[in-house]
C-alpha cells in the first residue's frame, strides 16, 4: 500500500473508531501515531514527534486564548449577564406573535459576544428563556429548536473558540477573523427570528404572546445590560482599537466579567472554585483534540494527501464554485456525526490546500477569512442537524418533557434559514468582507 493510499484509507478506520465512541482526539491520535509508524518503518520518530508535539501544544501561547474564553463566558453566566440580556429582549419583543422566541435568539446573540462556546450558550440561555417559553404557550419543538439554534450564535458572533483555532491552523490574523465575522453573525440571528416571524404565522397554536411592557419598564431592562456592553467594548474595541491583542482582551475579558459577578453577588468562593474546574475541563478536552488533530494532519503531511489532493482538483480544472459547493456539503453531511472543533482540525488542513490552489478573485488573505466564515458557519448548521446535533442534545437534556423528534422538527426552519444565508455568503463574498476591508 502506498502512502496516498495509507492516507485516504485512514479516514474511513478513524470514522469507525469515532462511531464506536472512542473520543475524537483519541481516535485522531492512535490514526496519527500508527499511520507515522507504517510509513517511517521505525517508532524512533513516532516517540520524537510524541514529545515535541505534546511540548509545543500544551505551552501554545496562541492558545493560552481558548481558556481565558471560557473561563469569561463562566464568570458572565455567574454574573446574571444571559438572565438581563433575555429580560431587556424580551421587554421590547414578547409582545409580538413569536416575540419571546425572538427575545431568546437576540439574548443568545448579545451572550454569543462575551462567550466563545455554542454549548455554553445554548445551556445557559436555556436554563433563563425556556421558562418563559413554556410560560407563554410555545409548543415544545419550537421552544427547544429556538434555543438550539440561538447557542450557534455562540461560536459565530466574535469572540469565538472556534475561529481561534482557524486562524491557527491557517496562519491567519485573529482580529480581522471576528471582524469579518460580525456581519454573518447579525445575517444569522435576523435570519432565526424570520423563521420564527413565519413559523408562528403558519402555526398560530404553536405559540403565544405576553402583555406589552410599558416604556419605563423596557429603558430599565436596557440600563441592565450595561455590563454585556462594557465587556464586549473592552474585548472586541480593544482589540480593535490595537489597545490589546487578542490574547490580552481575553484576560481583560475575563477579570472583568469577574469583577461585574463578584460584585452582583454571583461569585462566591464555592462559584469561583466551580467555574475554574469547569474551565480546566473544557480546556482539558479541547487541548486534547487538539493534540490529537496535530499528530493526525502531521502523518496526513506524510502521506502527502494533501498536496496531492490540491494538485489533483488544479489538473482537472474543476470550476472553483463547484468544488466550494460540494466542500461545504461535505461539512453539512460531517455535522450530522461530528462535533464543530473535530470538524475544523479534521478537515482545514485537507481542504485548505485545496481550495488556495484555485482562483476566486480575492487575495490570498481575502479568501483565507471568507472561507473561514464560511466554514464556521456550516459548522453551526452542523450543531443543530439531526440526528447528531450537539445543540440539540443540550437542549433534550434539559427539557426532558419533550420528544427528540419535536425538537427535529422545530430546529428544521432554522436549519433552512442557515442553508439561505450560506448560499448568499457564498455567492456574493463581499457581504462578509465588507467590515474588515472597512476598518483594515
Amino acid at each position: 500500500m502506498s502512502n496516498l493510499e495509507l492516507g485516504i484509507w485512514s479516514f474511513p478506520v478513524l470514522l469507525v473508531l469515532i462511531f464506536l465512541r472512542l473520543p475524537i482526539g483519541l481516535a485522531m491520535l492512535i490514526c496519527g501515531i500508527v499511520g507515522t509508524w507504517i510509513i517511517t518503518g521505525s517508532t524512533v520518530p513516532v516517540l520524537a514527534k510524541l514529545k515535541n508535539e505534546t511540548y509545543s501544544t500544551f505551552s501554545s501561547y496562541s492558545l493560552s486564548i481558548i481558556p481565558l474564553f471560557l473561563l469569561m463566558g463562566q464568570f458572565a453566566t455567574l454574573g446574571g449577564m444571559s438572565r438581563a440580556l433575555f429580560r431587556a429582549a424580551e421587554t421590547w419583543l414578547g409582545h409580538r406573535r413569536g416575540g419571546v422566541a425572538m427575545a431568546a435568539v437576540g439574548a443568545c446573540a448579545g451572550f454569543g459576544a462575551i462567550c466563545g462556546s455554542s454549548l455554553a450558550t445554548a445551556a445557559t440561555m436555556s436554563q433563563v428563556a425556556l421558562p418563559e417559553l413554556r410560560r407563554y404557550g410555545y409548543s415544545g419543538g419550537l421552544a427547544t429548536g429556538t434555543l438550539a439554534a440561538g447557542g450557534t450564535l455562540g461560536i459565530l458572533i466574535p469572540p469565538s473558540v472556534i475561529l481561534v483555532i482557524y486562524a491557527i491552523l491557517t496562519e491567519q490574523n485573529i482580529a480581522k477573523l471576528f471582524v469579518a465575522a460580525f456581519v454573518p453573525g447579525v445575517l444569522a440571528a435576523i435570519g432565526y427570528m424570520l423563521a420564527i416571524s413565519i413559523y408562528v404565522r403558519l402555526k398560530p397554536d404553536s405559540a403565544g404572546m405576553r402583555e406589552r411592557a410599558p416604556y419605563a419598564e423596557r429603558f430599565r431592562a436596557l440600563v441592565d445590560v450595561w455590563p454585556v456592553l462594557l465587556v464586549f467594548l473592552a474585548v472586541v474595541g480593544g482589540i480593535y482599537l490595537g489597545f490589546f491583542t487578542p490574547t490580552e482582551a481575553a484576560a481583560v475579558g475575563a477579570a472583568g466579567t469577574g469583577l461585574i459577578a463578584l460584585l452582583n453577588g454571583g461569585l462566591t468562593v464555592r462559584s469561583f472554585v466551580g467555574a475554574i474546574l469547569a474551565t480546566a475541563s473544557a480546556t482539558a478536552m479541547i487541548f486534547f483534540i487538539v493534540f490529537g488533530a496535530s499528530f493526525f494532519n502531521s502523518f496526513l503531511a506524510l502521506s502527502q494527501l494533501p498536496q496531492q489532493a490540491a494538485a489533483f482538483v488544479t489538473e482537472q480544472g474543476f470550476n472553483p464554485w463547484l468544488v466550494m459547493a460540494l466542500i461545504l456539503l461535505v461539512y453539512l453531511a460531517f455535522g450530522c456525526v461530528m462535533d464543530s472543533l473535530s470538524m475544523i482540525l479534521l478537515t482545514v488542513p485537507i481542504f485548505f490546500p485545496i481550495v488556495t490552489a484555485l482562483d476566486f478573485g480575492l487575495t490570498p488573505e481575502e479568501f483565507a477569512i471568507w472561507f473561514g466564515i464560511l466554514v464556521l458557519i456550516v459548522v453551526e448548521v452542523g450543531l443543530i442537524t439531526p440526528p447528531v446535533g450537539m445543540n440539540l442534545f443540550v437542549l433534550n437534556s434539559m427539557a426532558r418533557d419533550t420528544p427528540i423528534a419535536a425538537t427535529y422538527r422545530g430546529v428544521m426552519p432554522f436549519i433552512v434559514s442557515d442553508v439561505v444565508r450560506v448560499a448568499l455568503l457564498t455567492a456574493f463574498p463581499g457581504i462578509t468582507l465588507w467590515l474588515m476591508r472597512l476598518l483594515y
